[in-house]
């Protein structure tokens, strides 16, 4: 790769290093000189989020890090080994009664819906059974009016 081509992401390292008043400044230095430059680059550091953080990418990274560790494993470190294994065991515990409970909701969802179903077929059978019984009285003839 060029080095033209690398210059945006050294300049970034370089103010990152540095730090958020490294940004700032260039924010203004770059409105000073050609105030295009300054809406860009006020736009970048709104998108990327370096105007509104903490700290510069170094920490973004850090925490980046930090929250997906504690997605992997459902939670962060406390500093207590016994504590997080208990934490650590308590919650896959949770998880498995969670499915477990599910699971049992959804046989409960089954069977309740089998026993509206059967009941629908219950009831229409029995109205086809009163109606066809009915329309076999109404369309006989009576006796002797052939």
């Amino acid at each position: 790769m060029s080095t033209i081509a690398t210059w945006p992401a050294r300049a970034e390292n370089w103010l990152d290093d540095r730090g958020k008043g490294a940004w700032i400044a260039a924010l203004v230095l770059a409105f000073i000189v050609f105030w295009p430059a300054g809406l860009a680059l006020l736009a970048y550091m709104i998108w990327s989020k370096r105007l509104f953080s903490n700290g510069a990418g170094c920490a973004r990274t850090r925490a980046a890090h930090e929250t997906s560790v504690a997605r992997s494993h459902g939670f962060r470190s406390s500093g207590n080994s016994a504590f997080d294994a208990y934490k650590a065991q308590m919650l896959e515990r949770l998880e498995r009664e969670q499915e477990e409970f599910e699971a049992f909701l959804k046989r409960l969802r089954e069977s309740r819906d089998k026993a509206e179903f059967d009941q629908y077929m219950a009831e229409r059978d029995r109205k086809a059974g009163g109606a066809a019984s009915s329309e076999d009285d109404t369309e006989r003839p009576a006796p002797g009016e052939y």
